[in-house]
C-alpha cells in the first residue's frame, strides 16, 4: 500500500475489524443491501464507462458496477488487506474480469488523474482525517463532467443496532460509543457539514438526499446478537467487562433483537445520506 495519514483506520481494517468483516462478507452485503439500489441509480452507470469504488471492501459494490459497466472497467480502493484479498477471490469465482482492486487510502494514495466517469461508495467514506483533501483527490480522478454518488450513515438514532447496543449502557460502557463526529462512523451525520465539505473540495451540485433501508442481521436473535457483539464495535465493549457481564449483556440484547425477529430473519433499519455531486465539465 501506498503512502497513508489515517493510521488508526489501517490498523482497524487490516486487524480484527478487516478480518471480521472478510470473512463475514456475505453476511456484511445482507445488513447493507437495501442501500445498493439507491446508490447505484445516483451512480447512474452506462456500459462503457469507468468506475472507482471508494472504501470497497470485499467488493460487492464494485462488481455491481462490473456488471453495469459492461465495456467499462470498476477498479475498487481500499485500506483493508484481508477484505480485498476477499475481493478479489470473489471476483474471479464469479467469472467478471472487467473488475480491478487496489490497497491503498483515498484521501492520498494517487490516483490517475482524469481516468473515471463514477466514484461511488457504499458508506466507505467516513473515516478520512481530512476529508475534504480526500474529496478533491478523488475529484481529481474524474472526468470533467463526472459524478460522485456516495453513502455515508445518517444520525446515530436511526440505526436501530446502534439503539440496541446503546439499550445495553447499564451494563456496558457504552460512553460516547455512536456519537457524531469523526472520523468515525458518523462523521457525516450532519448533511450541511458533508455538503459542506464536497463543496470546499471543488464539487459543485452538491445534494444530499436522506433514505433509510433495513438489513438481515441473522436469522435469528441469537444469531444476530452475537454477530452484532463479535463484530469490532461490540467486541470493543465487551473487552472492558468480565465474562458474568458479557453473558449477562449477550442475554439482553438477544431478548431486545427477539422484538425484530421475524419471517426467518432478524431485520434492523438503518439510515443514510445519499450524496451526490459533480466536477466542472
Amino acid at each position: 500500500m501506498q503512502q497513508t495519514t489515517n493510521t488508526v483506520q489501517v490498523q482497524a481494517w487490516n486487524g480484527y475489524e478487516g478480518a471480521h468483516w472478510a470473512a463475514h462478507h456475505d453476511r456484511w452485503n445482507a445488513v447493507n443491501a437495501g442501500f445498493n439500489e439507491p446508490l447505484l441509480t445516483a451512480a447512474s452507470i452506462r456500459p462503457a464507462e469507468h468506475v472507482l469504488d471508494i472504501g470497497c471492501g470485499a467488493g460487492a459494490t464494485t462488481r455491481l458496477a462490473a456488471r453495469a459497466a459492461t465495456q467499462g472497467h470498476a477498479a475498487g480502493l481500499d485500506l483493508s488487506g484481508p477484505m480485498l484479498e476477499r475481493a478479489r477471490a470473489v471476483a474471479a469465482e464469479e467469472g467478471i474480469a472487467n473488475i480491478s482492486f487496489k490497497h491503498g487510502d483515498a484521501q492520498v494514495h494517487e490516483l490517475p488523474r482524469a481516468a473515471f466517469d463514477v466514484a461511488m461508495s457504499r458508506f466507505g467514506i467516513m473515516f478520512f482525517s481530512d476529508p475534504v483533501a480526500a474529496f478533491a483527490n478523488i475529484a481529481s480522478a474524474l472526468r470533467p463532467g463526472g459524478r460522485i454518488a456516495f453513502l455515508s450513515a445518517a444520525e446515530p438514532e436511526g440505526n436501530e443496532w446502534l439503539t440496541a447496543l446503546a439499550a445495553l449502557k447499564d451494563i456496558l460502557p457504552i460512553g460516547g460509543f455512536g456519537a457524531v463526529g469523526g472520523p468515525g462512523m458518523f462523521s457525516l451525520a450532519d448533511p450541511d457539514d458533508a455538503t459542506g465539505l464536497l463543496h470546499r473540495a471543488g464539487l459543485r451540485n452538491v445534494r444530499a438526499e436522506h433514505i433509510q433501508a433495513s438489513g438481515i442481521w441473522g436469522r435469528t436473535a441469537l444469531e444476530a446478537a452475537d454477530f452484532l457483539l463479535d463484530s469490532g464495535p461490540g467486541r470493543h465493549l465487551l473487552s472492558s467487562v468480565d465474562p458474568a457481564t458479557q453473558a449477562r449483556a449477550r442475554r439482553r440484547l438477544t431478548e431486545d433483537l427477539g422484538a425484530h425477529e421475524t419471517g426467518g430473519a432478524v431485520r434492523l433499519r438503518s439510515t443514510g445520506w445519499l450524496l451526490t455531486a459533480t466536477v466542472d465539465a
